[in-house]
């Protein structure tokens, strides 16, 4: 309960600073060029608020809303998600937001979007600054990497280290080295100490490499026990730290991932069972294990989350980080470098977004909340902060009804062709988007709930 709560909090701040920084930024161009701003509000207040209040001799309301579904700027003059028609049945007044240049009513809609990609820059550049760039360099995982057999058909082996592509070299373990390999035609790997490549595609489905169980290729961790909870069931049958894990149910174990693949056809035997004895059969196991002086074999049965209690060592211990510090003048363009290749590979990304398995991908609030980490980490929760902020910002500027970019669009039409779309294609197309935004919604937070009933 205290990790849920912890990411909740974690989640709920993000987003407000987020929301309130967009709705800042359309805010601040509105004032500029004297539009009113009847409403400023934090999350919607559909049919009641939070909280609200109206400074004496102000025209705008400020408030917080209970649907935590973003925010917004009720502009005057404007059609928006208030779906206020009976104002624009009205005059045109000067203050509003119809009565003003297109140029400024662009200015007015990209001011959200605007704010959010700049303070997704300056927060990468801050955390550059204030912690530099720490990670373990691929080419130092001396013990290699262990692949699927989709990997292996195209010639990688077990242990192979990886150096890089035709591109340049790896950095470090992430998605960015996923991305590398899916778009590589060759890649180069240290094997038996010599230099060898690899041909590829250059056309490798990401989603799927990132979705495959076990996935195309993930650090090779030793199956040596680093230390063994009291009480646990590695503890009843002697396990203790140092010794090695060498078999599962007759099959060799080789590494701690090939331990956990074993576990993997456990979970899938355990799901099945109807009685509780079928659930003991599926937990009770034959372990073998040891080191230089001593082999034991065991028979223990797993506890019902199919754990033995014992830990093993993360990349951490059996690699040394290296961190690159940066001055503050130095971390500004570093931070601006590393915030547009965030938004350029999102971008790249969302070709998936299409597929059926990158539909099924889709997360709502959950999957975002899920992101943060359990403990209270400054450092990640700016790190999620600016990635949110960078998906705040392209989502906006996408060109759907309802949407800043859809505003943006028949703005730039305005403008090329001189002429404006109607108040009632306007108000069709907002309702169109906002139905679209609703669905697309549903959908992301229905796929949280599935996959926490285990469906997905």
């Amino acid at each position: 309960m205290e990790i849920f709560l912890i990411r909740v909090l974690q989640f709920v701040l993000a987003i407000t600073l987020l929301v309130f920084l967009h709705e800042g930024g359309h805010f601040f161009f509105a004032k500029l060029f004297g539009v009113r701003v009847e409403k400023f509000y934090i999350f919607f207040d559909w049919k009641f608020s939070l909280f609200k209040f109206k400074p004496k001799n102000s025209d705008t309301e400020y408030g917080i809303g209970w649907l935590p579904l973003g925010g917004y700027c009720k502009i005057a003059g404007m059609i928006d998600e208030s779906f206020d028609t009976e104002q624009m049945k009205q005059p045109v007044k000067d203050y509003e937001f119809r009565a003003k240049p297109a140029w400024q009513r662009l200015l007015i809609m990209i001011g959200g979007v605007l704010v959010n990609f700049l303070l997704a820059l300056f927060i990468y550049s801050q955390i550059l600054f204030w912690w530099g760039d720490t990670y373990i360099p691929v080419k130092d995982m001396t013990l290699g990497m262990k692949f699927n057999q989709e990997a292996k058909s195209y010639g990688f082996r077990d242990g192979d280290i990886l150096l890089g592509t035709e591109k340049g070299a790896f950095k470090d373990f992430s998605a960015d080295l996923y991305r590398d390999i899916s778009e590589a035609h060759r890649v180069d790997v240290m094997r038996d100490g010599k230099r060898v490549s690899i041909t590829l595609p250059g056309e490798l489905n990401l989603l799927n490499m990132l979705k495959a169980d076990p996935s195309f290729v993930r650090p090779l961790m030793p199956a040596r026990v680093d230390s063994v909870m009291p009480g646990s069931p590695a503890a009843t049958i002697g396990m203790k730290a140092g010794d090695h894990i060498l078999a599962f149910n007759g099959t060799p174990i080789d590494s701690y991932n090939a331990f956990t693949e074993q576990l993997g056809r456990r979970e899938d035997l355990l799901a099945t069972a109807v009685t509780a004895a079928d659930s003991i059969k599926a937990r009770t196991v034959t372990i073998v294990f040891g080191n230089s002086e001593r082999t034991d074999t065991a028979q223990v049965i797993m506890t019902p989350e199919l754990k033995l209690g014992f830990y093993v060592p993360t990349i951490a211990n059996l690699y040394k980080p290296v961190t690159r510090e940066y001055g503050f003048f130095e971390s500004i363009p570093a931070g601006i470098k590393y915030g547009w290749h965030v938004l350029a590979s999102y971008v790249d990304d969302m070709k998936y977004v299409f597929s059926a398995e990158g539909a099924k991908s889709l997360g709502g609030f959950g999957a975002i909340g899920s992101l943060f980490p359990p403990t209270w980490d400054w450092y990640m929760f700016w790190k999620m902060t600016a990635f949110l902020s960078i998906i705040l910002a392209f989502m906006n500027i996408l060109p759907i009804p309802a949407l800043d970019g859809g505003h943006v669009l028949f703005l730039l039409y305005e403008m090329v062709t001189g002429r404006k779309p109607s108040e009632e294609f306007m108000i069709r197309a907002e309702y169109v988007g906002f139905g679209l935004l609703i669905l697309l919604m549903v959908v992301a937070n229905l796929n949280d709930i599935l996959r926490w009933l285990g469906y997905m």
